[in-house]
């Protein structure tokens, strides 16, 4: 079987998952392959998920590893199984591989979690402020690029807006008063946010200035639930690009932050008269 060139994300955290149950039995790359009687060159080219590996492979490393843990065996088996390629795939060669990497994350969880501090989550933005996020961006994008993205955006869109998956955001004041595009693009965005936080499965959280302390180091952060709490991951926006994490350490962290917030955010209702009250401010200076 040909190696893979370009693993996918998804395909590079099973591998990763291997390599994390062989290390916990306390097993060398090479006294595994022997266990399995197959060449070391094999353990590596799975592990970085530069190759397959059958339910039933998967199964015997558990196995021989001694992992006891059966829910993270089945859906790692799961994940070892798959065969289908998501919609995000259409766009392989027009966008970089960021994006693809966030939906193809988004299209296998079980719950998603944003903490925002500069703007408003990317899966409840308006096509407007969507573009304009997009056009600030320097150096500039050529305007097909952008076009591009924005599309890309609102498809994923499609996740939340169905209501198959719950969504938490935790929006940070700031980001409510940010503008991108002007205060008409931004009172839109706003009477938006507010539509959707309505919706079934849609949790909407304001974190006031008022607010003594903000945990965590004010990035804007996505925390991705898996089907098993060991697969969960952990996305930052950086002005490179998306930052994955997903070490046990990590994890932990990051729940500490999340639930720090559950704690100190507004609660829905009072979030919506929160941004109630800012889209008035805003529309006031175009009235």
């Amino acid at each position: 079987m040909a190696l893979r060139p370009n693993p996918t994300l998804r395909q590079r955290r099973l591998g990763t998952e291997l390599r994390r149950m062989r290390e916990q039995a306390g097993l060398g790359g090479s006294q595994l392959a022997r266990e399995l009687g197959i060449q070391p060159a094999q353990i590596t080219q799975m592990e970085s998920g530069k190759s397959g590996i059958s339910v039933e492979r998967l199964r015997t490393i558990a196995a021989v590893c001694m992992c006891t843990n059966q829910p993270l065996i089945d859906a790692l088996a799961d994940m070892a199984s798959e065969r289908t390629k998501g919609w995000w795939e259409e766009y392989r060669s027009t966008l970089t591989i960021d994006f693809l990497e966030v939906a193809e994350l988004e299209g296998h969880t079980k719950r998603i979690t944003f903490c925002n501090t500069v703007y408003i989550p990317g899966l409840l933005q308006t096509g407007t402020y969507a573009s304009a996020v997009f056009t600030r961006l320097v150096p500039p994008l050529p305007p097909q690029e952008v076009e591009t993205r924005t599309t890309f955006r609102l498809r994923r869109q499609e996740l939340v807006r169905s209501g198959t998956t719950p969504l938490r955001a935790f929006v940070h004041e700031a980001a409510l008063r940010m503008q991108f595009g002007g205060p008409v693009v931004l009172a839109d965005q706003l009477a938006s946010l507010l539509d959707d936080s309505e919706r079934p499965g849609i949790s909407v959280r304001v974190v006031p200035f008022a607010v003594d302390t903000f945990p965590g180091a004010g990035e804007n952060l996505t925390y991705i639930e898996g089907p098993v709490p060991e697969l969960d991951t952990v996305e930052m926006d950086v002005s490179q690009g998306a930052l994955f994490f997903d070490s046990p350490a990590n994890l932990a962290k990051h729940r500490i932050i999340f639930s720090s917030l559950d704690s100190t955010a507004l609660t829905d209702e009072q979030s919506r008269d929160f941004i109630r009250s800012i889209m008035k401010e805003v529309k006031s200076t175009y009235a």
